[in-house]
């Protein structure tokens, strides 16, 4: 097995495929950093361009992130020995009042798969506890809403972050089906995705 061999298996969603090829790789004294950047990053590079492209479909992209994930799990012990720089920190999460997961379930498997250390808090999540990641850290918050009357709730956890002082500090993006651009604009987000695709990209831009 091989590095090509890592990455062909993520584009097919064969988790069981990755982890094997990740522990022969390991075994035979490859560095995790060289899987992490030379076969999982570039897969999930490839598995959002293909969405793009519109050869790959939700289901494909989860299918393959969860195989990416398998791999990543065997690397993150060795990955923290080497103390392995991160493209950055996003905290991600489903405002209060809303439950659904599954989009933002996708954006953060990708994320990982860019090489982002994230921090996924869930649904439902209440503004402080946004608050609290941001004195921890955090440089991108991401927030998901997929109901109308859950939207506001994006505009709350702004406001929070504003009344601390810290907003210079952290880039906001948001997402979710009802979420626009121009949404994002009003209530003073940094940016919007509309699709897992898409918001690994922006993360990436909101890091420069």
């Amino acid at each position: 097995m091989d590095l090509k061999s890592i990455f062909n298996s993520v584009l097919e969603g064969d988790a069981e495929a990755v982890r094997t090829g990740v522990n022969q790789m390991l075994e035979s004294g490859a560095s995790a950093e060289s899987i992490l950047h030379e076969a999982l990053i570039p897969a999930m590079d490839e598995v959002g361009k293909r969405f793009e492209e519109g050869d790959f479909f939700v289901p494909e992209m989860l299918i393959a992130a969860r195989a990416m994930q398998s791999g990543l799990g065997l690397l993150k012990p060795h990955l923290a020995e080497g103390d392995v720089q991160s493209s950055g920190k996003v905290v991600i999460g489903t405002v209060k009042g809303d439950l659904h997961d599954i989009g933002k379930n996708l954006v953060a498997m990708m994320l990982e798969g860019a090489g982002f250390e994230v921090v996924d808090l869930g649904t439902d999540v209440d503004p402080t506890k946004f608050i609290e990641e941001v004195r921890n850290g955090a440089q991108i918050i991401g927030m998901s809403a997929l109901l109308t009357t859950t939207m506001n709730n994006m505009k709350a956890v702004i406001e929070a972050i504003e009344d601390i002082g810290m907003r210079e500090q952290v880039k906001i993006m948001i997402g979710g089906a009802p979420v626009t651009g121009e949404y994002a604009k009003s209530i003073g987000a940094d940016g919007f995705a509309s699709d897992a695709s898409s918001a690994v990209r922006l993360a990436k831009e909101l890091m420069g």
